[in-house]
């Protein structure tokens, strides 16, 4: 029932547009199915929560949201992960077409209709200029002295 609960509120902040309010739900989902041992419900929130930053075009939370799921056994072995490896992928290239082609996939088919229709909406920004600035900080020099 819990989980029930999980999918109708993020259905409602994403109709209500509080973006930064679903994604966070959707971790907090992950978290309560990860302790039920739904590893797919809790695979596929991880990746609703990414596809709320892309969304949002928030590609750096994004980037850390994945990031921080990728130490979870359960979403590295899954096909969400897989799934959103090539979303962020595409996004860092600024292929607009794999975007979409990704967005048709079974991955996202197997997602909530809420999330389905956001992801069928992506890239909402211009991916473009997220390409230029990957680009330029690839390009930097590596400086020694800088401990960060």
């Amino acid at each position: 029932m819990a989980f029930d609960l999980y999918r109708s509120a993020t259905a409602v902040y994403i109709k209500l547009e509080k973006y930064s309010d679903a994604a966070p739900l959707q971790l907090k989902f992950g978290l309560a199915a990860s302790k039920c041992n739904a590893t797919n419900s809790q695979c596929k929130a991880y990746l609703n929560a990414i596809i709320i930053y892309l969304y949002t075009n928030d590609y750096k939370q994004a980037e850390m949201c994945y990031n921080d799921c990728s130490w979870i056994d359960a979403f590295c072995k899954s096909d969400q992960n897989r799934c959103a490896s090539n979303l962020l992928a595409a996004y860092s290239d600024g292929d607009i077409e794999e975007i979409k082609r990704i967005a048709q996939s079974s991955s996202i088919s197997n997602l909530d209709h809420s999330m389905i229709r956001l992801a069928r909406k992506l890239p909402t920004g211009d991916v473009s200029a997220l390409k230029g600035n990957t680009a330029r900080q690839e390009d930097q020099p590596l400086d020694e002295n800088d401990l960060t």
